[in-house]
């Protein structure tokens, strides 16, 4: 906590002292190395005679309100930083029993009540063996703890974990389990902002075990895939061509297919639930492999980092837009905590807009959870303190 109040210290002097930029120089914000770029004196603003860059500054302040998150967890006294409540990855994962091998609503049938469990397992052994100083951030706003919550008269829990690597600035990781009636796997990896290179995401659903819908893809910061620092797409297209099962394409319902989203995504809404076993988890393994591997072999360039910091911003602000989940979230935990888990925690970087609608349900064409009787209010049981409690 001295080295963020440091670094803090430091960002505010930058501010208050800088007189001018240029490509070359850096700034420690937090950890995290920024890019400025120069500009003639007639572009700089005058205030107390100094000169700040507008574009830098506000490169700062977009990374000081992500960190800001972490930072503020020390005065808190309900909320406990991750980083001194858990000594390891091991122990923040079964914080809530993570991995689960019942289903808080179990089935009565031979099937497996945890549908994308091994999603989840081979997703941890994989970061744990090959991410370099994987660390476990907080799940928290300041105010509220999002790593997990349920609503035990629906029979459904969400637990969420969150990780920062040397690779990867953050990296999410969602279950919501409500037996056969939902199961959902989610997952997010930014990439290190110092790599202009897409976002990889992951969404699995299945509904009643009868209708299932599949998101998999390395989903682009430019409409142009030139615009990064390396092309992919190439590298995907192999991986695609095995699964025919795989190629659909997506509902203009919640997204532009053209926005944030590649050529080469693996969708489907599929009925028979052997594709998830037989198709998806191999392919799944090799897009989370090929994306880590490009990084790897990609060339850092830490005075882009502030473009792409605004790339990653313009994502999760779209994302936050349109996510259709929010409305399972709402449904279940009440609309206020939805809203900040989707803006606070999924989405973090994106900018809430006042009086903005929730999506509605289904997904995307591909069901939905069960319906919520008329006049019926959300209800949920607190667990590990206050935090948990939806506030509606």
């Amino acid at each position: 906590m001295m080295n963020q109040t440091i670094n803090f210290v430091s960002a505010i002097l930058l501010l208050s002292s800088v007189n001018a930029f240029t490509p070359s120089s850096k700034s420690s914000f937090l950890g995290r190395h920024v890019a400025v770029q120069s500009s003639p004196a007639t572009d700089m603003r005058m205030d107390s005679e100094k000169y700040v860059d507008a574009k830098a500054l506000e490169s700062l302040e977009l990374i000081f309100r992500e960190q800001q998150k972490v930072h503020d967890l020390s005065s808190s006294p309900d909320l406990e930083s991750s980083a001194t409540r858990f000594s390891s990855i091991e122990e923040a994962e079964a914080e809530h029993g993570m991995p689960w091998r019942t289903s808080i609503n179990p089935n009565k049938g031979d099937s497996e009540d945890l549908l994308y469990m091994p999603f989840w397992d081979w997703h941890m052994d994989f970061m744990k063996e090959n991410l370099e100083d994987l660390r476990v951030l907080p799940c928290t706003n300041g105010k509220t703890d999002f790593s997990y919550n349920e609503n035990t008269d629906k029979k459904a829990r969400i637990v969420n974990l969150c990780f920062s690597s040397k690779e990867y600035r953050k990296i999410r990781l969602t279950y919501y389990d409500a037996g056969d009636n939902t199961q959902v796997y989610n997952a997010v990896f930014y990439p290190d902002p110092k790599y202009n290179l897409p976002v990889l995401g992951i969404d699995l659903l299945a509904f009643n075990r009868k209708k299932y819908l599949t998101i998999v893809d390395f989903q682009p910061l430019h409409d142009d895939e030139e615009d990064h620092v390396m092309t992919y797409e190439h590298l995907l297209k192999p991986i695609k061509e095995k699964y025919d099962s795989l190629k659909g394409r997506m509902s203009s319902k919640f997204y532009d297919e053209t926005k944030f989203f590649s050529q080469e995504m693996l969708f489907a809404r599929f009925e028979n639930e052997e594709v998830v076993t037989r198709d998806l988890f191999p392919a799944f393994q090799s897009y989370v492999q090929t994306h880590l591997d490009m990084i790897r072999d990609s060339t850092p360039e830490p005075e882009q980092a502030d473009a792409v910091l605004e790339r990653q911003k313009a994502y999760d602000t779209y994302s936050a837009e349109r996510d259709p989940a929010t409305g399972l979230f709402a449904a279940m935990y009440g609309n206020d905590w939805a809203q900040d888990f989707v803006h606070d925690f999924l989405f973090s970087m994106s900018e809430r807009k006042e009086g903005s609608s929730i999506p509605a349900m289904p997904f995307m064409g591909g069901g939905g959870p069960p319906k919520k009787p008329q006049g019926e209010q959300a209800s949920a049981t607190k667990k590990g303190g206050a935090a948990f409690a939806p506030r509606r």
